[in-house]
């Protein structure tokens, strides 16, 4: 494993989706999904909002972080995202790359009966598994990939046109709200060529 002090181990745009491992109250590590939405300006610090009364809201203000990880395989996030995963150790296995962090609380609010809280996050040490190359997840470029396969249906005849714009509308949100600049410059290209929103 290559350490480093105090900065990302990969690059992040957008909103990257990572796994996040905090300390709780019976000494084990609880793993959350946790979107991180990477500043607009370089030297500013990444930030992340938690939904409602989880154990990663709590557990940020009873230690003041945890551990961000980051791994390709579907079954973590699944894992973090739907079920309660404890852990002994704050790194999965499978991770490639991850970063202790400082959490801070710098607002909070609620939408509808929901509450919320945002977080800077400042690295403190972090870490790459040797031979990886870590794989970020960006909803926003997913969304473009399958907005491509949706796109190239449009005149296909045994594909329904409405459905297929739906989808393409959505996907259109998800890269507004998730993607970086890459993302929206594609998504604006295909938007152009195929003009999807006049079918």
């Amino acid at each position: 494993m290559t350490d480093m002090r105090s900065e990302w181990p990969v690059d992040l745009r957008g909103v990257t989706e990572s796994i996040v491992a905090t300390l709780g109250p019976n000494d084990r590590w609880n793993m959350a999904a946790l979107g991180l939405h990477a500043p607009d300006e370089l030297g500013e610090p990444v930030e992340a909002t938690t939904w409602g009364n989880t154990r990663t809201r709590r557990n940020f203000h009873r230690q003041g972080g945890g551990v961000v990880q980051f791994t390709a395989d579907p079954r973590e996030f699944v894992d973090a995202a739907v079920t309660i995963r404890e852990e002994d150790e704050p790194v999965l296995p499978n991770a490639d790359a991850w970063v202790e962090i400082e959490a801070t609380s710098v607002d909070s609010g609620k939408d509808g009966s929901t509450s919320w809280e945002q977080w800077e996050l400042r690295p403190t040490e972090a870490g790459i598994v040797e031979g990886s190359r870590p794989l970020t997840i960006n909803r926003g470029f997913y969304a473009v990939i399958d907005a491509t396969v949706a796109a190239s249906r449009l005149e296909v005849s045994a594909f329904e046109t409405a459905t297929l714009r739906d989808r393409l509308a959505y996907f259109e949100e998800t890269v507004e709200k998730c993607g970086g600049p890459r993302e929206h410059e594609a998504f604006e290209t295909l938007s152009e060529e195929t003009g999807w929103r006049e079918y």
